[in-house]
């Protein structure tokens, strides 16, 4: 479920060992999320929780935070693949990638009360932003334009619609709203394409 890494080491990614830990640990955060507020959650409870010592979870998290905000991006990257999108297909992906996004801040409302109130944008706009990078490495930008700049503004300005989507009272279906975003957002990537 989990392919970043903290130490940067490719090894680790497919070391099932580090996999296996990470596992437990975001899934002993969440359960502990079920039953008392963040702030109020330790790193030994975590740890407790998953039946590992502390000194693990400091292998793989410098903090509670990061292991918050591994968990929301893996969770993310979990229904990219449930849902099969697919980014193969230029035109297809940004409208992918805002349904993506949508379909994670509707479905995190049934998740633990104290998930559906975290700021999801440390998590959700960097996996949005590597997904644009990787696409950017396909397809040549214009002289003078900034890929990452592009990714960025383009992760951001699909999260902030889809958060409004999400908040929005008797909003439309998600599948309509990511048609929307992606005619909002399409004009950004057409002028910085070659």
């Amino acid at each position: 479920m989990v392919e970043t890494v903290q130490s940067g080491n490719a090894a680790e990614s497919t070391d099932p060992r580090v996999l296996r830990s990470r596992q437990m640990l975001m899934e002993a955060l969440l359960r502990l999320l079920n039953r008392k507020e963040f702030d109020d959650i330790s790193i030994q409870e975590i740890a407790d929780e998953a039946t590992l010592n502390r000194a693990t979870f400091y292998l793989h998290y410098p903090d509670k935070n990061a292991l918050l905000q591994a968990m929301t991006a893996a969770r993310f990257h979990d229904l990219i693949a449930r849902r099969g999108l697919s980014f193969t297909d230029c035109d297809g992906a940004l409208r992918a990638i805002a349904l993506g996004v949508c379909d994670y801040l509707a479905e995190n409302t049934s998740c633990p009360s104290q998930l559906a109130k975290m700021p999801l944008e440390g998590s959700i706009i960097p996996a949005v932003e590597g997904m644009f990078e990787e696409g950017a490495k396909h397809h040549p930008t214009a002289p003078g334009a900034d890929a990452k700049l592009l990714a960025t503004t383009a992760a951001w300005a699909i999260f902030g619609a889809a958060r409004r989507w999400h908040q929005t009272p008797d909003r439309i279906p998600a599948e309509e709203m990511a048609a929307r975003i992606e005619a909002m957002v399409k004009p950004i990537f057409l002028t910085a394409s070659a």
